[in-house]
């Protein structure tokens, strides 16, 4: 078992284990709790019922946080010509064709994310075993020609990929400790529709399990499944 610091165990303290939170509850909570030296991240965990060994039952995707996460991200992008230029316009740090994979070919790892035009999927398409996961992928949305929107999207950290792990759960950020409630619960709204609309045909029984809201350094708060799917259903 984890050994969890001072701070963390009279965090733990004000929340009540034996209650669901209302979503705005829980976020200001967790908010009030998030007193560690750094603007800490507030994160949702969500519980489906989906077992993801079952391939028509992965649940996957992206969206987009109005007010982003707070995240710096480094975006470099796969791009010639016009393209390359857009790219370059809109905020990427890093811009190339052969030049950028030989760079990454060479060890080159400084980025967050990759961005590629399509007619560069065939060159890029050599690095698949170098980066594995962190490819440009059409599923992602990063492969694009919508270059412009995209990078902006990334660079302001609006736009989130989620992905659920082995166990059923789906780990997203919805923002910092120094957004305001509001900012908070319209991200948390958003982020749990897009996982709503994600849901698999095959998947049975209940899908949302259940949905924690935590700072980086502090405990999870237990939110109510049903009140926060009827609003996130409205949440468009």
């Amino acid at each position: 078992m984890p050994q969890h610091g001072k701070r963390y165990l009279e965090a733990k303290q004000k929340i009540d284990r034996a209650r669901l939170y209302g979503v705005r509850e829980a976020l200001e909570l967790a908010k009030s709790l998030a007193n560690a030296g750094f603007d800490e991240t507030i994160d949702i965990a969500v519980n489906l019922g989906v077992d993801p060994r079952h391939g028509d039952q992965m649940v996957r995707g992206t969206t987009t946080l109005p007010y982003g996460t707070g995240k710096k991200v480094k975006v470099a992008v796969f791009a010639k010509g016009d393209k390359a230029e857009e790219a370059l316009n809109a905020g990427a740090d890093v811009v190339g064709a052969e030049d950028l994979i030989q760079q990454i070919q060479q060890g080159w790892r400084d980025f967050d994310v990759l961005v590629a035009t399509p007619d560069m999927v065939p060159q890029v398409s050599r690095l698949g075993r170098l980066l594995g996961p962190r490819m440009p992928n059409a599923k992602s949305g990063t492969v694009t020609n919508d270059i412009d929107r995209v990078v902006r999207d990334l660079k302001q950290s609006k736009r989130v990929a989620f992905r659920v792990e082995r166990a059923g759960i789906v780990h997203m950020p919805v923002g910092k400790s120094s957004f305001d409630v509001d900012q908070l619960m319209e991200n948390f709204l958003i982020a749990l529709n897009a996982l709503l609309k994600a849901k698999p045909a095959s998947a049975k029984g209940r899908y949302l399990r259940g949905i924690t809201v935590s700072s980086t350094m502090g405990p999870g708060i237990r939110v109510d499944t049903q009140e926060a799917q009827k609003l996130a259903e409205t949440a468009a």
